[in-house]
C-alpha cells in the first residue's frame, strides 16, 4: 500500500499523470476565432468580435473566454446525430464562429432553434455577449 502511495506521489509530481481541461490556464489555450452574430430574419447588422487565446481581440474579458474554452473537453462540437431534442425555440440569434482552437480549423454555426441547440450555445455562450441563454 506505502509503495502504491509512493509511485502515484512520484507519478503526479514528475507530470506523468493526464491533466484535466478544467487545470489549463488562459495562456495554454491557443485560438483565433471570429465570431459573428446576427438576428434570423432581421435587417439588423450583425455584430462580430474576435478573440485570440492568449488573451486578445475585440471579445469582452478576452482572459475569461480563454480560461473558459480551456475548461470544456470540445467546445466546437456538433450535436450527435441521431440525438433526440426537445422542439422548443430558444430564440432567433445565430452566432458564426470560424477560425482555429488549439490548431484545429472551427467553421461552426450556433442556434437556438431547438433543446441540443440551446445546451450547446449555452456552454459557450460567454462567446456571445449581450444574449442571455
Amino acid at each position: 500500500m506505502r509503495i502504491a502511495a509512493i509511485a502515484l506521489a512520484a507519478l503526479a509530481a514528475s507530470g506523468c499523470m493526464s491533466r484535466s481541461g478544467s487545470d489549463k490556464a488562459a495562456t495554454d489555450v491557443t485560438a483565433d476565432l471570429q465570431i459573428e452574430m446576427s438576428i434570423r430574419g432581421s435587417e439588423a447588422p450583425a455584430k462580430v468580435w474576435t478573440l485570440r487565446c492568449p488573451p486578445g481581440g475585440t471579445l469582452p474579458d478576452a482572459a475569461k473566454a480563454c480560461q473558459k474554452l480551456g475548461e470544456l473537453d470540445d467546445p466546437f462540437a456538433p450535436v450527435p446525430k441521431g440525438s433526440a431534442c426537445t422542439q422548443i425555440f430558444g430564440g432567433p440569434e445565430i452566432a458564426d464562429v470560424s477560425g482555429t482552437y488549439e490548431g484545429r480549423r472551427v467553421d461552426t454555426q450556433f442556434s437556438r432553434g431547438n433543446g441540443c441547440d440551446i445546451e450547446r450555445w449555452k456552454r459557450v455562450g460567454f462567446l456571445f455577449p449581450g444574449v442571455t441563454s
